[in-house]
């Protein structure tokens, strides 16, 4: 009977699971699928924890058949372990969340995706550990060749997830280069180490023997560290999408391993959500799907130009705000330097103050700007603007003509014009058209080039002005200079 009950609470998890997934794909519901996701997880856990800590007295005799191995006979030791074990990952993961600023989530995000694919490596092993002490015993282990192959997918999944992740943090938090490694014959490094990968895989499945599998993981190790290293900085929001991705496959295929259900649905659900969202990201970007996920695959080492090339002008923040004042049609293009400067609240108030004179303001969003999915999104929503003038970059990239001014705050490679030659390491990704309106205003620190590496002639164009400082103050003095001007009739009233 408690088999059952759990069970059914595990299957309840998965539902929910599956609500929170579809509620989190609007913003108007994005609140509740949260709510579904948590709950969820409460049930899931508490559903475990009963499983772990019942004693033999409240089990029938479908348990063994129903429950994981893991689950053990019971009793208090196991529940203390266990609880010690969430309390520990607890302080963890609440130190975390509480000291990261908006500007570490993508930093954030690839640490936790490497923290799944090691517990995957680790719950694959631990599992090999109790399979083959059993047949040791001369234990009859049905479907063992099946088991044997679960164990060493989720291992060569979470391997690659793990070191990948690793990669993916340091390059967003510039601890190590954002430009590609291409190391000479890479492509014939990967299929190498990849059919190693599967003889190693297949060996163990046979020999169930300790030292192809711990080759297949050394192995699935340097794979992941490889292909994402020959990745560049770029296209680093597919890559972190992607290994979102494994992650949930490692999870998935360590449910198979321990036989948990809930864990079998959610890993299923991250890992098909993922790789859908990456393809959705490559198509947005114009980068074939296969080539991210083999790093690289089919492309070369493209040199970056040299330096500036023209003059530049300058603008100061009260002659930026009369012509703001005097606009019809405003469009803000945000990037991750309105993250790092937390300019989100001032640029919502700066929203406020010209939709109330009349002036039509919009947003635009590229699609990896942020260098994470959603990032503006969540960025603007935190500051209140109204979601119904955000527009992603496809509604609203034919409308830069008809703009009066355009704000680029923060954002280089997606304005970038360079986008749209061939030989550099963004060529081909769509960019928002921005030098396509009258004026473009670009907020920066310094004329370094962006995250890509490549400098943009953006900078350079007649119709373009600098206007240097930190981005938060920058449009606080916009803000504070901004006439108090009478409202307007609405375009096109």
């Amino acid at each position: 009977m408690l088999a059952n009950f759990v069970q059914a609470t595990y299957i309840v998890a998965g539902v929910l699971f599956i609500f929170a997934l579809a509620g989190l794909a609007k913003f108007e519901t994005s609140k509740r699928g949260n709510a579904f996701g948590i709950l969820g997880m409460v049930l899931a856990v508490g559903a475990t924890i009963t499983a772990v800590w019942a004693p033999e007295s409240w089990r029938g005799a479908d348990w063994a058949d129903q429950m994981p191995s893991f689950v053990g006979k019971g009793g208090v030791v196991p529940l203390v372990l266990l609880i010690v074990a969430m309390l520990i990952g607890a302080v963890i993961g609440l130190f975390k969340a509480t000291r990261v600023e908006m500007t570490g989530m993508p930093q954030l995000i690839a640490q936790l995706h490497s923290f799944v694919g090691l517990a995957a490596v680790l719950i694959g092993l631990n599992v090999f550990i109790e399979t083959r002490q059993e047949l040791l015993a001369g234990h009859q282990i049905e479907s063992v060749g099946f088991h044997l192959a679960e164990i060493w997918i989720g291992v060569f999944i979470g391997a690659v997830t793990f070191t990948g992740s690793i990669v993916a943090w340091g390059k967003l938090a510039e601890k190590i280069s954002s430009k590609p490694l291409t190391l000479p014959g890479r492509n014939w490094i990967n299929l190498i180490t990849g059919v190693g990968i599967i003889a190693s895989g297949v060996w163990f499945q046979n020999s169930h023997s300790w030292f192809p599998l711990i080759v297949l993981t050394l192995l699935s190790l340097f794979l992941g560290f490889h292909l994402v290293a020959a990745i560049g900085g770029a296209d680093m929001p597919v890559v972190i999408s992607m290994l979102n991705s494994y992650s949930g496959f490692a999870a998935a295929f360590s449910g198979f391993a321990l036989g948990m259900n809930v864990l079998i649905i959610t890993g299923a659900l991250v890992g098909a959500s993922g790789a859908i969202l990456s393809y959705i990201m490559c198509k947005a970007m114009n980068r074939s799907f296969i080539s991210v996920i083999l790093g690289g695959f089919g492309t070369t080492a493209a040199a970056t130009s040299e330096g500036p090339a023209g003059e530049i002008q300058e603008v100061k923040a009260d002659e930026l705000a009369s012509w703001l004042a005097d606009a019809r049609s405003v469009m803000i293009t945000p990037g991750y330097g309105m993250a790092v400067a937390q300019a989100q609240y001032p640029v919502a108030e700066l929203t406020k103050r010209l939709t109330e004179a009349g002036v039509q303001v919009r947003f635009a969003i590229h699609p990896v700007a942020g260098r994470l999915p959603g990032h503006m999104n969540v960025l603007l929503a935190e500051a209140r603007v109204p979601y119904d003038i955000v527009y992603e970059m496809d509604e609203v990239n034919d409308e830069f003509d008809e703009t009066d001014v355009v704000l680029v705050i923060g954002a280089n490679d997606t304005v970038n014009p360079t986008a749209m030659e061939p030989g550099t390491p963004i060529s081909g990704m769509p960019v928002l058209h921005v030098w396509e309106a009258k004026k473009v205003v670009v907020f920066k620190r310094s004329m370094k080039p962006g995250y890509a590496g490549v400098e943009n002639p953006l900078f350079f164009l007649d119709n373009t002005y600098m206007l240097f400082g930190d981005a938060k103050a920058s449009v606080d003095s916009i803000n504070s200079a901004l006439p108090a001007a009478e409202a307007r009739p609405a375009i096109g009233a």
